[in-house]
């Protein structure tokens, strides 16, 4: 659904803001009416390349393999879903969710597939409340419990009849081979084994399959999942029914059942892929295209950039450009909190945080020589905690298909339950639930009852596979990152609009505001001294994090020349392939 962005800004609450505003307000109008010019689309691009950007070179690869073999991004998108599920399980699987956000060349049709989990039919928004009320520590996070119903499965399927060329036998090869014969343990895989070493050494069947004798393996230790690569050959020869009906579903349904889970295999049958519409808003003549709900993803960032059109933030100092970044971040995660959900289970005023008469609210209360304390705001919950998962590649093939997925099983190797005899991770996304409102989750995301349990619902989520275009150049983007995706995708599309390329987008420093907790995030280094003084003085408060975080993966097309530009993140031990 298209959102309504701002042309012009009224109100403030002194005289002088109001002519400042009116300055704004004309100089926004400019922007926007200088951009007449229709962008030329994919299809109409010369010399068209291919690219492949993902997480692991295996996977890269794999895609890159199916494109030569004759597939298009569709194809690929399958064969490095499926290799990631293998090479990088503590991010992904088959066991988990995702969204893939896709473009065809040739009808110039933007759809999005939704195969994010469900809650089990027998959930309720009690689940994982005591007696008393009260959140029971890790029970959404840790044990089959605290899966949903596997969505990547069906999202394989429904890529090979509906959009692909190739058959699954082919698409799946690649990940199956990595599955049987397994891949090298590297020093990322150690720390998320670290991370997660208690939790996976529960598990009997997880802790044969990813650690080294009850530990954390060795680098260039193997790891070999053969009941994976058995698992994905019924889905190559079975397609849906492979994994969601039949033994392999039984069993599965069995293990989860006895280890405390409340799957059936009903659930599993009744599973569905959705096809939405993409969220669709604009920033000063730029296009952009994201997942919509029940990603947060599209709606949130069309609030921030309505927000922000409102003010010429290229032409501000560092500190003050930052500042109103975060005043729209932060207004934009408080409407996260309260209203977003499943837009199948209820009415998510989209139109209305889109309107011209909500974002002006917003813009009016941005004070431009101080921040907004989050408890000024209408108040949602209580701040926690940060985390980081999911993954994320970009596709374009010759025919100017694109594909931008952002997958996940969310925390680190999911539940670290494996269903016994399938080897197949499964995810914990239950948690991305409102457990109960006002209580936030592993991320610090907080939610309302609009995000509240219920059986057959689709839990809210980050994950923000995003197209953006320009009448010169169009990015595939996405990042993993927890709660903080929207804000990488967010200052991504911004280094695009500044013209930068995709290795300058996926390395520029990152920072984060959530709303609650009311603090920015930054990464080491990313900002100097100077510049947290100067935020401490608008009254931000600031936190310097001991790590890096985000794994973006970026293709830049030049619509001119038909030139590919991709890049992986350096923070992560991805790869990105340009094909001539």
């Amino acid at each position: 659904m298209s959102k309504t962005i701002l042309n012009r800004v009224i109100l403030n609450k002194t005289a002088l803001n109001k002519l400042f505003l009116f300055f704004i307000l004309l100089n926004s109008a400019q922007s926007f009416s200088q951009t007449a010019e229709t962008p030329k689309h994919l299809s109409q691009t010369a010399n068209q390349q291919a690219a492949v950007a993902s997480a692991h070179p295996l996977a890269t690869q794999a895609g890159i393999d199916i494109i030569n073999q004759g597939g298009n991004a569709f194809d690929a998108a399958i064969a490095v879903t499926a290799t990631l599920a293998v090479v990088e399980p503590y991010s992904s699987g088959i066991g988990g969710g995702g969204f893939y956000l896709l473009h065809q060349s040739k009808s110039d049709r933007y759809v999005m597939i939704d195969a994010r989990e469900t809650a089990p039919s027998s959930a309720d928004k009690d689940l994982y409340l005591d007696e008393k009320g009260n959140v029971i520590d890790g029970a959404s996070i840790t044990g089959a419990k605290s899966a949903g119903i596997p969505g990547i499965p069906a999202a394989l399927v429904h890529l090979a009849e509906r959009y692909g060329k190739l058959t699954l036998k082919q698409t799946l090869a690649s990940a199956i081979n990595h599955a049987f014969n397994g891949f090298p343990v590297d020093e990322y895989y150690q720390r998320m084994v670290r991370f997660r070493l208690n939790a996976l050494q529960k598990n009997k069947a997880a802790s044969d399959i990813f650690l080294q004798t009850g530990d954390t393996p060795e680098l260039g230790y193997h790891i070999v999942q053969k009941n994976l690569a058995k698992t994905l050959q019924k889905i190559s020869t079975q397609g849906f029914s492979g994994f969601y009906k039949g033994e392999l579903a039984s069993t599965m349904v069995a293990d989860v059942r006895q280890n405390g889970g409340i799957w059936s295999v009903k659930d599993l049958a009744d599973y569905k892929i959705i096809e939405r519409t993409p969220d669709v808003s604009s920033y000063r003549g730029m296009k952009l295209i994201a997942a919509s709900l029940p990603s947060s993803g599209g709606l949130v960032l069309s609030e921030i950039l309505a927000i922000l059109s409102a003010f010429d933030i290229e032409k501000m100092d560092e500190a003050q450009r930052i500042h109103i970044i975060v005043e729209a971040m932060r207004r934009a995660y408080r409407d996260r909190a309260e209203y977003m959900g499943d837009p199948d289970f209820i009415e998510v005023p989209s139109e209305f945080l889109t309107s011209d008469a909500h974002i002006k609210s917003l813009i009016s209360s941005v004070d431009q020589n101080a921040s907004t304390p989050s408890a000024s705001l209408k108040a949602v919950a209580q701040p926690s905690g940060q985390g980081s998962d999911t993954t994320h590649f970009s596709i374009i093939d010759k025919q100017g298909n694109i594909v931008s997925a952002t997958l996940s099983i969310n925390y680190p190797f999911g539940s670290c339950f494996v269903a016994k005899g399938s080897g197949v991770l499964l995810n914990d996304e239950m948690d991305d639930f409102a457990a109960k409102p006002g209580v936030p989750n592993v991320y610090g995301l907080v939610g309302s009852r609009a995000n509240a349990i219920e059986p057959g619902k689709r839990m809210l989520s980050s994950m923000t596979p995003s197209i953006v275009e320009t009448s010169e150049r169009i990015a595939v983007i996405g990042t993993p990152g927890g709660s903080r995706i929207i804000t990488m995708v967010l200052l991504g599309i911004l280094e695009f609009y500044a013209d930068k390329s995709a290795d300058e987008i996926v390395n520029a420093g990152r920072y984060h505001h959530q709303y609650l907790p009311d603090v920015i995030s930054y990464e080491p280094d990313v900002f100097d001294e100077s510049l947290v003084n100067a935020l401490q003085e608008l009254g931000h408060k600031t936190k310097a994090l001991e790590r890096t975080y985000g794994n973006m993966q970026v293709i830049v097309l030049d619509k001119k020349t038909g030139r590919l530009d991709a890049a992986s993140d350096d923070r992560g031990l991805g790869k990105a392939k340009v094909l001539p």
